[in-house]
């Protein structure tokens, strides 16, 4: 090991715990959505509110976390947005107390305010830590991290949120759930975020206060005639869409699977227990990343992505016509498949940009949108013809991703001039 690998060690053990954090705590939305359904007697379609305040802080507040992180610089672009992560999780314990719905989902979004500057101030910070041979490997090792999150997330949850609702004998139907089981989970997430704050704080982090020239691109936003140019690469606009629905799809996934297992004619599961089989999910992401490394060192990317999303969307169908734990395996199965496909859809959509590349990439980011829109959708179907046959959102969403790894990738280098697909947009 070098002496500026050494150095670089401690900072990225640092960050790392970053990504660690904001992957459990997005999960937990996968908590809380069948939880405070349950509380507050809701609908599918406001139950999942709870994702669209999250991911939707996403697209409301990523250019401005951008210019934030432009003129404070990295190390305190992180110690604000883990700050306000505090808030987030802080509000909860108000929330539960007045029993009012509204102020946990303005909670969320704080929280998801914090992530979100997170997100734009580390992901950059870890590529100049270090050589810039090896910024992908570093990225992926924190990227990991964040799935270990994820995976753990909902078993925590399970423990000690859902496991302070009680279930109804009868029927697997849980009864009405107590909204102030979150404060204290919440209030220790808090503790912890706060804690990381002063690490950062009085961590040798480099004093970087500027952004590298493509995440400043994406980060402060392009002049209007460089985003309509964009649209002329075909395969970036359709590569959006296929994150905007990627991104809808796993979320939508996540949230429901709970109450998916707590059917009668499915698992008839209380909704702790199910709440442990949803690590099943977010894990086989995990470890799909690295069969998915393997694969790809064989296989072309496309046509990997077009297998596991044709795949998914024949798991989702089985999950739908079949019964029983049948039905529950085939869907927990779809996480594995999830695995390669963000990566590989950006890195798809990106491919040819040449110096656009950074504002190619602003605009994937914010068709993370996705994980607020999608959701509403299948739960508007949920409520409208039941849950069993909501799942026809995601179907549809993973057949469009295997369109996009078959023939929605492809590109001509040469081609500048808008297309006529483009002008319809």
């Amino acid at each position: 090991m070098t002496r500026e690998s050494r150095k670089a060690g401690g900072p990225l053990a640092v960050l790392t715990s970053l990504f660690f954090m904001w992957g459990l705590i997005t999960s937990l939305n996968d908590i809380l959505v069948p939880h405070l359904k349950s509380a507050f007697a809701l609908d599918y379609v406001r139950a999942m509110l709870i994702q669209f305040c999250f991911f939707g802080a996403y697209f409301v507040m990523s250019l401005p976390a951008g210019y934030l992180v432009e003129k404070r610089g990295y190390k305190q672009g992180i110690i604000i947005g883990l700050a306000a992560a505090g808030v987030g999780c802080l509000m909860f314990y108000p929330a539960a107390g007045v029993r009012f719905y509204p102020f946990f989902l303005a909670a969320l979004f704080v929280l998801a305010s914090g992530i979100t500057l997170l997100q734009v101030a580390a992901n950059p910070f870890v590529t100049i830590l270090g050589h810039p041979e090896s910024a992908s490997s570093r990225l992926t090792l924190t990227q990991a991290f964040n799935s270990l999150g994820t995976t753990l997330g909902p078993y925590l949850g399970s423990l000690f949120i859902l496991a302070g609702a009680s279930s109804a004998a009868a029927g697997g139907v849980a009864a009405a759930a107590d909204p102030s089981v979150v404060q204290m989970p919440y209030l220790a997430l808090a503790a912890v975020l706060f804690i990381l704050a002063l690490v950062v704080g009085v961590s040798p982090l480099p004093a970087e206060r500027q952004l590298p020239p493509v995440a400043r691109s994406s980060a402060s936003g392009a002049p209007a005639r460089s985003r309509r140019s964009l649209r002329s690469h075909r395969h970036l606009v359709l590569g959006a869409i296929a994150i905007f629905v990627y991104v809808g799809a796993e979320v939508s996934i996540g949230s429901l699977l709970v109450s998916f297992m707590g059917l009668r004619q499915i698992a008839a599961l209380p909704a702790q227990v199910a709440g442990k089989y949803l690590s099943i999910y977010w894990g086989g992401a995990m470890i799909g990343r690295f069969i998915g490394s393997a694969l790809m060192l064989r296989v072309a990317p496309p046509k990997l992505l077009a297998v596991n999303a044709a795949v998914g969307a024949a798991l989702v169908a089985v999950a739908v016509a079949a019964a029983g734990h049948t039905a529950m395996w085939a869907l927990l199965a779809v996480g594995l498949l999830n695995s390669i496909m963000f990566p590989t859809i950006f890195a798809l959509a990106l491919d040819g940009l040449g110096e656009r590349t950074g504002e190619g990439s602003g605009v994937l980011c914010m068709a993370i949108v996705g994980g607020a829109v999608v959701p509403e959708l299948q739960a508007w179907a949920a409520d409208s013809m039941g849950l069993l046959y909501s799942f026809f959102v995601p179907i549809l969403c993973y057949l469009y991703i295997a369109f996009y790894g078959l023939k929605g990738h492809r590109h001509d280098p040469a081609a500048h001039a808008e297309s006529d697909f483009a002008r319809m947009l």
